[in-house]
């Protein structure tokens, strides 16, 4: 059962670097509308090494964290158990606490890149890109396997990561093909295209957008639009942005951790987009 409104419970983001997550933003926004008068949500600078030293020092008010990098797999040992769906993948970005101490670990960044896909409209692909082989890029080809009905192209820097992709798809039973970076154009021409790369990286694809293109789905927010995002919406095309992400994977959090649902999105997306405006 949900705790009363007035009960004194905490949660927080951890990660390194961690001064720039919106999250703080988008909890603290969901438990205004919600009531939730004694719950707070913190940031905090952890990176792996001490990790395990933060979690010996929780209490029973925790109810739960989020986590980004570099701490989504080394928090799994820390845990008493996790869901299916953070197995997938080894990586694990929410921590549910119970007064009992139990800890466990889920991912939402899987269901909420499906979730920000099916609100703009995507419920099926026949076909999809990948752009990038990064920690993020395995988190969306395993959404990509819950809607794409065919062939998922990776578009690739490295042999090492080009294994990295293989081994992922047999993992998650994908039929994937794996692409060299330099033929990366040739992926905007896919029905839906998922960049998962760092800031600046696609920029130069830019150019190669098709006068009719599909769907764009990029995992950046900040700054936003990216120059390929801008170029993409200026063709016509459908874009969902890494905002997008963000509040649909917060939103399953804090269903989780403050056992309420539906959790408030438009209060959280309101929150968020003026935390970037500012």
């Amino acid at each position: 059962m949900p705790s009363p409104a007035t009960d004194r419970r905490r949660a927080a983001v951890l990660g390194s670097p961690i001064a720039h997550s919106l999250s703080p933003v988008l909890h603290r926004a969901a438990y205004a509308e919600l009531g939730l008068e004694g719950w707070s949500y913190d940031r905090f600078e952890v990176d792996e090494e001490a990790l395990p030293g933060f979690f010996d020092r929780l209490g029973p008010e925790w109810a739960g964290l989020s986590l980004t990098m570099p701490l989504k797999r080394a928090v799994i040992p820390l845990l008493d158990t996790i869901s299916e769906t953070a197995a997938s993948v080894d990586a694990v970005n929410t921590v549910v606490l119970t007064e009992d101490g139990r800890r466990t670990g889920d991912n939402t960044d899987i269901p909420g890149m499906v979730a920000a896909l099916r609100e703009h409209g995507i419920e099926k692909a026949e076909t999809a890109a990948i752009l990038g082989a990064g920690a993020t890029a395995s988190s969306a080809l395993a959404a990509l396997t819950r809607i794409c009905t065919g062939e998922i192209t990776v578009y690739v820097r490295s042999e090492a990561r080009a294994a990295e992709m293989r081994g992922w798809a047999e993992r998650l039973e994908a039929d994937v093909r794996i692409a060299d970076w330099a033929v990366a154009e040739e992926a905007l021409r896919a029905p839906l295209v998922v960049a998962t790369t760092p800031a600046g990286t696609t920029d130069a694809l830019a150019g190669a957008v098709p006068e009719m293109p599909a769907t764009l789905f990029d995992v950046l927010y900040d700054p936003w639009p990216t120059t390929l995002a801008a170029r993409w919406s200026a063709y016509g095309g459908a874009v969902v942005s890494g905002l997008d992400l963000l509040l649909h994977q917060a939103v399953l959090q804090v269903e989780q951790m403050t056992g309420r649902s539906p959790a408030p999105l438009a209060a959280m997306r309101a929150a968020g987009e003026r935390a970037l405006a500012g």
